[in-house]
Order: C-alpha cells, then sequence, then structure tokens
C-alpha cells in the first residue's frame, strides 16, 4: 500500500483517535502527579477526590472510545483542518499533558513571592481570618498561624518578647535593609493559580547573603517591633537559624 493510499486509509480516523489518545494521557497525568505525591503543589487537598474521579473517568472515556473506534472500522468522511477542529484542538491537548508527564511541577519561589505582592504589607498578613485557629502557645504557631492572629490582632507591641519557632523560605524584598529577609510560605486556598504568599521581617545579626534566596529555614527567636519603611512592623528577631531540606508539600491550607 502506497503511502497516500495509506494516509487516505487513516485519515479518516484522525480526528477521534487524536482526541482519544488526549483523553487518556490527561487522565494519566492526573492519576501521574497523585501517586508521585505532586497533586498538591497543584490543588487544594479538599478537591483531591473531585480531581482523581476526574482522571479515572477521563481513563474510561478513553477504554470506551477506543472500543468504540475497533468496532465501527467504518470509513468515515475526513474533516476539514481548522484552528477549532477537533484534530488541531486534540494536538493542543496532547502537547499539554506530554510537557505535564516530562515536566514535574516545581513549588513556587521568591520571584513568584515577590511578583504576588509580598512586598506590599496589606498582602503579606493576608490569610483569612474568618479561618483563624491558633494556639495558646507561641512557639507552637506556624508562621500561617503568626499571621492570622496578626489579623485578628495586629498591634505589635502585644507579641513583643514572644518567643518564635518557625519555618519557611527565604526571600529578599528590596524595600529592606541588608539585615533583614522575609521567612515566607504559600498559602493555597483552591488551587496554584490563586496561591498567594505570606511572611514576617526577620532581623539578622549579620548580612541576609549569608542564607540563600529560596532556601529553606527554621528560625529560632523572638518577636519584637521595628519601624521599617515608615511602618510599624512585628519582627521576628532571629536566634538561631537552621537550613532544612524542602518540605515534600511546602504550601499551608
Amino acid at each position: 500500500m502506497t503511502a497516500k493510499r495509506l494516509r487516505t486509509k487513516l485519515f479518516p480516523y484522525l480526528p477521534e483517535g487524536l482526541v482519544t489518545l488526549a483523553l487518556g494521557l490527561w487522565g494519566t497525568l492526573i492519576l501521574h502527579y497523585w501517586r508521585s505525591g505532586k497533586l498538591g503543589l497543584l490543588i487544594h487537598p479538599n478537591y483531591y477526590g473531585l480531581t482523581l474521579a476526574a482522571g479515572y473517568f477521563l481513563l474510561m472515556l478513553t477504554v470506551l472510545q477506543i472500543l468504540k473506534l475497533w468496532r465501527r472500522r467504518l470509513p468515515m468522511r475526513a474533516q476539514h483542518l481548522s484552528l477549532l477542529s477537533p484534530p488541531v484542538m486534540s494536538s493542543i491537548m496532547l502537547v499539554a499533558a506530554l510537557i505535564g508527564l516530562l515536566v514535574t511541577p516545581r513549588p513556587f519561589t521568591s520571584q513568584t513571592a515577590i511578583q504576588r505582592g509580598l512586598q506590599d504589607t496589606t498582602l503579606v498578613t493576608r490569610a483569612r481570618p474568618q479561618a483563624f485557629r491558633t494556639t495558646s502557645n507561641p512557639e507552637k504557631r506556624t508562621l500561617l498561624e503568626w499571621i492570622r492572629t496578626l489579623d485578628v490582632y495586629p498591634e505589635p507591641d502585644a507579641y513583643a518578647g514572644q518567643k518564635v519557632n518557625v519555618d519557611g523560605f527565604v526571600v529578599y524584598p528590596e524595600d529592606l535593609p541588608d539585615n533583614y529577609f522575609t521567612l515566607t510560605r504559600f498559602v493555597i486556598s483552591c488551587c496554584a493559580a490563586d496561591a498567594y504568599p505570606v511572611g514576617l521581617p526577620v532581623k539578622l545579626e549579620g548580612n541576609r547573603k549569608t542564607y540563600a534566596v529560596d532556601s529553606w529555614q527554621a528560625i529560632q527567636g523572638e518577636m519584637m517591633t521595628e519601624t521599617l519603611n515608615g511602618q510599624r512592623q512585628l519582627v521576628i528577631q532571629a536566634k538561631a537559624l537552621k537550613p532544612i531540606p524542602e518540605p515534600d508539600n511546602p504550601y499551608y491550607y
């Protein structure tokens, strides 16, 4: 059979074949992220069930579509290719799914934190106080619990001298002196698209260049009030800093 006749024979099946392959790859991609533990980098755990159900549903549709194509095996009239035709759209879906399988999702970094408003003090402490939960022992508060505490009662002097034991990654805001960095974490409400940064300034005894940008640090110290950029702010006076590995899932939910 010549190449031309082969293309003529196979082309009628191309649109549905591409759709079938795209469905299968997207179902596989969702389950791959779940099994590899990377799904939490993309969506809130509350939506795991719905997402996994969608993945299995896509795989089921793929199997049904394969069976339909196999049983029919009858010539179909070729479809005209356009930007919105099934072959083109399916090809786009295929490429996106392949990229997702080949590229491992990574947590957001300091650059993303700054782009999403970490240097804006109105966002540094944005953490949905209506969901506020905290512990009475300051040393057991996470960074997010400190942020939520500030949202409820923002007077920094109320926390001066309280012990701190928190972790996060290092960000160098341009508006802070060289002996400060911002300890930062991201919070996800629904998915990575709505993730926002929260953080607190950390006052160091030396230059912040000692601690690499995006490195994860566990910090022990105490709270103090400082005036930064003309505003009174709650600041962590660092007493001890310890490098730690990046958590498997670095986000707050």
